[in-house]
């Protein structure tokens, strides 16, 4: 990939704010499924490390009976208000105005907007009638990642275009209730909402350069992670096998992609991986053979925002930053497939 300037990065989270034991007090109370399994299964409310969750609900909101349209709506509503907020703050922080972008790229996973949500946004934020719109469906957790090195493989391929990149995902919506399989209650303890976005260009100059993208799957997996179409909403899969199959396979996938950028673990200064769970967590850390506690920043935002899918990965960059971008980065994130994601990012 030729040289392409990461130039700003914004995060955005919904108004409410859900305290862990809260979530399990209320789970408890509200579970249709098997008691006892709840009761068997709830010490991972305790052990997740997460603190607090933003969601695009209210707590009382996950005790009604909501089907498919009514979780589609308010998927769409608080979609569209994360929109504006996250892009509008990543164009003003590349010292651009809306005219200005010419290609905007959108990755969400947990609802339908057609027209996109590009297409329902792209006006209210004053974006060109000519701009081109690359909306993305069904990467998971891995579309932070995916989602980003696509604007700047575009962006690379017409130099001096600005290209948006805009990550939403409303993960609590699927919260299931009503679910006797392990894997709802394993969700309601996790998930929570948020939404980033990222201006790319090719050239130098900006927060860092993305030098480099890569992407691994693993044939027969597709039972590892993703999302169940049912009635009344969607149903996660999480497989047990995830944590240990990342620590069996991470360092060889990492491996791989890095000799195709040109470069090994020994150049990498820093990783920056999205935190699905405090497990996935500890496996990356032991495949890639990292000191215990060196994902920090990881840790951190999965205590404070939960899992939010797909746009986690970038408020962990947003800390990475703030702290100081060490010289050279990679960025990682799992997502169905099922798949491993990079992106290098090198210090401007």
């Amino acid at each position: 990939m030729n040289s392409v300037s990461l130039l700003s990065l914004a995060t955005a989270l919904p108004p409410h704010i859900v305290q862990q034991d809260q979530a399990k007090a209320k789970a408890r109370e509200l579970f249709g499924g098997r008691k006892a399994l709840f009761d068997r299964l709830s010490g991972v409310f305790d052990n997740a490390a997460i603190d607090q969750r933003h969601t695009v609900a209210p707590i009382d909101w996950y005790a009604g009976n909501h089907g498919w349209q009514e979780r589609n709506r308010l998927y769409l509503e608080a979609a569209d208000a994360l929109f504006l907020e996250a892009a509008g703050n990543a164009i003003a922080g590349a010292d651009l105005s809306p005219n200005e972008i010419d290609g905007v790229v959108v990755a969400s996973t947990t609802g339908i907007a057609t027209p996109s949500l590009d297409a329902r946004n792209g006006p209210r934020l004053g974006l060109r009638p000519d701009v081109r719109r690359v909306p993305l469906f069904g990467l998971g957790c891995a579309g932070g990642v995916s989602g980003l090195s696509t604007a700047a493989r575009l962006a690379a391929a017409e130099p001096g275009s600005n290209w948006l990149f805009v990550t939403i995902e409303t993960c609590s919506i699927a919260i299931r209730l009503d679910s006797d399989d392990p894997a709802a209650i394993v969700a309601t303890a996790l998930f929570g909402d948020g939404a980033g976005a990222a201006v790319v260009r090719a050239g130098d100059g900006g927060i860092a350069s993305i030098t480099g993208a890569g992407e691994r799957m693993w044939p027969d997996t597709l039972g590892i992670m993703g999302w169940r179409v049912e009635d009344p909403g969607l149903a996660v899969v999480f497989d047990r096998a995830i944590p240990p199959f990342v620590e069996a396979e991470l360092a060889r996938a990492v491996g791989g992609m890095l000799a195709e950028m040109g470069t090994n673990a020994a150049g990498i200064d820093r990783y920056c991986c999205h935190p699905g769970g405090v497990k996935v967590i500890d496996a990356i850390e032991a495949s890639l053979e990292l000191p215990a506690g060196t994902l920090d920043l990881e840790r951190g935002v999965l205590r404070d925002c939960g899992n939010m899918s797909a746009p986690t990965v970038l408020f962990v960059l947003q800390r990475l930053i703030e702290r100081g971008l060490p010289p050279c980065v990679l960025m990682t994130a799992f997502g169905p497939g099922f798949t491993c994601s990079a992106l290098m990012l090198e210090r401007c």
